[in-house]
């Protein structure tokens, strides 16, 4: 599929990287004390097996997943089930908070049609953003199916976070 640009800041923060990753690197590049580049690289380390293994709890079928991170960019490769769920391990990578771009090497066992992705802004709802793509609001439960098991509220949409926007037709 490609590269994926995500907003840097938004979604999970759970991963420990992000803001304080980013300003760490920063400043160890700028030789100051903070953390050691071997420190950052564990922390990466650690934060691409979390990822992984978060994308194994979600029961996402990738053989062979692996995730790499450097700083703000994470590489992604395995061979996905479909082209469904090759879609939303790079939604589930790219929607942690300190990854800004998804460098996607997958390959999928079972082609399907791609979808679409939106990043939700400010006043969004599932029914305002099936209206948009599907031209009818209470389409909103395909992209909330589309979307599980990361999303689990079809309430709980937040601006930054990026959406698979299904092909219908």
């Amino acid at each position: 599929m490609g590269l994926f640009t995500f907003i840097n800041d938004a979604g999970a923060k759970v991963f420990g990287i992000g803001k304080t990753l980013v300003t760490k690197t920063l400043d160890v590049r700028a030789k100051e004390k903070v953390a050691t580049e071997s420190e950052l690289d564990r922390r990466e380390e650690a934060a691409a097996r979390n990822l992984e293994e978060t994308i194994s709890d979600l029961r996402l079928q990738v053989e062979n997943l692996h995730v790499f991170i450097d700083l703000n960019i994470a590489l992604v490769s395995g061979k996905a089930y479909d082209q469904s769920t090759r879609e939303k391990v790079v939604l589930v990578i790219g929607n942690t908070a300190g990854i800004a771009l998804v460098d996607d090497q997958m390959s999928v066992e079972h082609v399907e049609p791609e979808a679409q992705f939106h990043t939700v802004e400010r006043g969004d709802t599932l029914g305002k953003i099936a209206k948009h793509y599907y031209g009818n609001a209470m389409k909103y439960a395909e992209i909330f199916e589309a979307n599980q098991p990361m999303l689990t509220d079809p309430d709980k949409i937040y601006p930054g976070k990026v959406l698979r926007i299904p092909n219908l037709n």
